[in-house]
């Protein structure tokens, strides 16, 4: 195997390969997949140099160790951490140089949830449907890394940004999704629709790639019957029969039998990919655009 690879020494709660993920795929049951937060991801692989698409990886909660072959440059952003090359201390939303050898440690959130590491080349496993992205829906992609995973990487072309740090969002304390009502809200009664909009919900520690499943007001349905399979799309948020709102993240199923009560707008998604269990939920109805 060629020098220029990773080898993953700690695997972490749950890591995996993402990049902008395979939309155009639904009619075949294949979700769209990809980063979680992509402008965190779009900012790391900018930051050493890589082309928006590449391939990085998302950490869950408590990082990853990982040991290049070959010198790297590196860079850790989303959820905020301590990042160490050999025990010392280097920066976090920065470009920096991981000797041969030595080992990066992506510690554990300090807030948020996931974290993404992009290294200059990228993560070069083989595409599947023209991505790179771990879908842990359909079993497409690679699997999540384990301990002594070895991970190819790309060819390094294009210098790193020179910054000394780089802006970031933090995590929300509050998570405000604004959200489209329908198609099926009037499956629901007037008194459940409101409280969707005006009640406070929270993040469940059930959530996960697949979905942000919440904990608050259950919402009473006004039909009592079963929708026929309908087609899914990414933030829709689907209520199933214990009335607790799932809002629909990159992993999620491309068709589904419980009525949307609404859809939320995508540019909202990233806040929730970094909102651990237990934070505040909003929904704030707006108008379809």
């Amino acid at each position: 195997m060629s020098d220029r690879a990773l080898c993953v020494v700690r695997a972490g709660a749950l890591t995996t390969v993402q990049d902008r993920g395979r939309p155009g795929h639904a009619h075949l049951g294949v979700p769209r997949s990809g980063a979680l937060d992509p402008p965190a991801a779009a900012l790391v692989n900018r930051l050493v140099g890589n082309a928006p698409d590449a391939a990085v990886l998302e950490t869950t909660l408590n990082g990853c160790a990982l040991r290049p072959r070959c010198d790297v440059a590196v860079a850790v952003g989303g959820a905020p951490c301590r990042v160490r090359v050999d025990g010392r201390p280097v920066a976090w939303g920065a470009a920096v140089r991981v000797p041969a050898g030595a080992v990066l440690d992506v510690g554990q959130a300090l807030s948020g949830v996931r974290g993404y590491v992009a290294v200059a080349g990228g993560i070069a496993v083989e595409p599947v449907l023209g991505s790179r992205s771990t879908d842990l829906l359909s079993g497409l992609g690679p699997d999540p890394l384990t301990d002594g995973t070895v991970l190819p990487l790309g060819q390094d072309l294009a210098p790193h940004t020179r910054v000394d740090v780089a802006p970031q969002p933090a995590p929300p304390a509050e998570l405000v999704l604004r959200v489209t009502l329908g198609p099926r809200d009037d499956w629901f009664t007037a008194d459940a629709v409101r409280a969707f909009t005006s009640r406070t919900f929270r993040v469940s520690s059930a959530s996960n790639r697949i979905g942000l499943r919440t904990e608050g007001p259950a919402l009473e349905r006004a039909l009592s019957g079963e929708l026929a399979s309908e087609g899914m799309v990414l933030g829709a948020v689907q209520v199933p029969p214990a009335g607790r709102p799932v809002v629909f993240l990159a992993d999620h199923p491309t068709t589904g039998g419980y009525p949307v009560i609404g859809v939320v707008r995508a540019t909202d998604l990233p806040a929730a990919a970094q909102a651990p269990p237990g934070t505040p939920v909003r929904f704030v109805a707006v108008r379809r655009r």
